[in-house]
């Protein structure tokens, strides 16, 4: 019974805590709301002539040529070192190949004398018995 009450009266401290936070105002931190910049006064706007604009154009396009021939000699570049890095996969396949060929070659010609060899010698000795009886 007394364990009861104990947490009734736990319970009940809980519940009243929970229900004073609701009712408190609680400062919340965040970003600061963003507002819209004010209008510039007309006197302070700089305005443009045709030829300043003209310039400005002809400015920017030739930092957009430049930047667009720069990205292309990249592109090249790297395609022609990808196209190397193949050959070189390529070139060293080939060696390992023509190393796997060679050493076939010299087991082929290995096994070719050894079984002569045996031939020989086998043929030799059935003659050698043949001949006895």
């Amino acid at each position: 019974m007394r364990k009861g009450k104990l947490r009734l009266k736990c319970y009940g401290k809980i519940l009243s805590i929970v229900l004073l936070m609701c009712f408190l105002k609680i400062p919340m931190y965040a970003e600061p709301l963003t507002e819209q910049e004010e209008n510039l006064i007309e006197s302070s706007q700089r305005y443009y002539s045709d030829l300043e604009i003209d310039q400005l154009i002809e400015e920017i396009s030739e930092a957009a040529y430049e930047a667009i021939e720069q990205a292309a000699s990249e592109g090249a570049r790297a395609a022609m070192l990808a196209s190397l890095d193949r050959e070189v996969a390529v070139l060293q396949e080939a060696k390992r190949l023509r190393m796997e060929a060679d050493t076939a070659k010299k087991a082929g010609i290995k096994n070719a004398v050894i079984t002569g060899v045996i031939c020989f010698l086998s043929g030799f000795v059935t003659g050698a018995i043949v001949m006895r009886n």
